[in-house]
């Protein structure tokens, strides 16, 4: 009976011990590559927030500036933001306002090299002034200037400027910056990346941790029979 006891002590430490130590194992955020899109603050020096509705339903008033920033991220917490100062009147000093029109400054930033596609470089950072309709939209700003866009069947925004010539919003593997899975960017309608910004982590599932529980169970059962037959 003793021994008994002991196997099934024995048992029970080990699966939790397994079971503890998968839980604690730090779990790794994925990563995307995707454009992010970003609202500018006017003020001292400017400065960006990560917009909350996507460029199609976003409709900025004249004066505001819009950016886009190529970036490799988990999240809008981590994504780069755009480095251009958010300037409006550097910006659109040449283009002067039309009754009916509005002007709204759009700031590209194509990343760097180290976020690129393999076997691509990302263009210059530049800026441009869009002279859109008053009821346009962020999105119709961007395209005002700077096709060709590419966006996908969900209304992912893809590419700008026809950067990058292929992909969109792929998961990084392994933090290698090459592309794998695919998910979620920038949506046109969102503005998020809703697969990064979930937290989606790469931490042990429910059902990896009850796989990995069966064995440790069946593990300590059958040491425990076989002290059990010796003694």
């Amino acid at each position: 009976m003793r021994g008994s006891r002991c196997g099934r002590g024995a048992a029970a430490l080990l699966l939790a011990g397994a079971v503890a130590g998968l839980a604690a194992a730090p779990a790794q955020a994925q990563e995307y590559r995707y454009w992010s899109f970003w609202e500018g603050k006017a003020g001292s020096g400017g400065s960006w927030t990560y917009a909350t509705e996507g460029p199609a339903t976003l409709r900025p008033a004249d004066g505001a500036v819009a950016g886009f920033r190529f970036t490799v991220s988990s999240g809008s917490a981590k994504a780069g933001t755009p480095r251009t100062v958010p300037d409006f009147t550097a910006i659109c000093r040449t283009t002067p306002a039309k009754p009916g029109s509005k002007r709204i400054g759009v700031a590209l930033d194509f990343g760097t090299a180290a976020d690129a596609p393999a076997g691509e470089q990302p263009p210059p950072a530049r800026t441009a002034c869009a002279q859109v309709p008053e009821d346009a939209s962020a999105g119709d700003a961007l395209a005002a200037v700077a096709k060709p866009l590419r966006y996908d069947a969900n209304a992912l925004l893809c590419a700008i400027a026809g950067y990058p010539r292929s992909g969109c919003a792929e998961q990084v593997s392994n933090g290698s910056k090459d592309g794998a899975q695919q998910s979620p960017g920038t949506s046109a309608a969102s503005g998020t990346s809703p697969a990064a910004d979930s937290g989606g982590s790469g931490g042990p599932s429910a059902g990896l941790l009850g796989g990995i529980a069966a064995v440790v169970v069946l593990g300590a059962a059958g040491v425990w029979q076989a002290r059990r037959r010796r003694g």
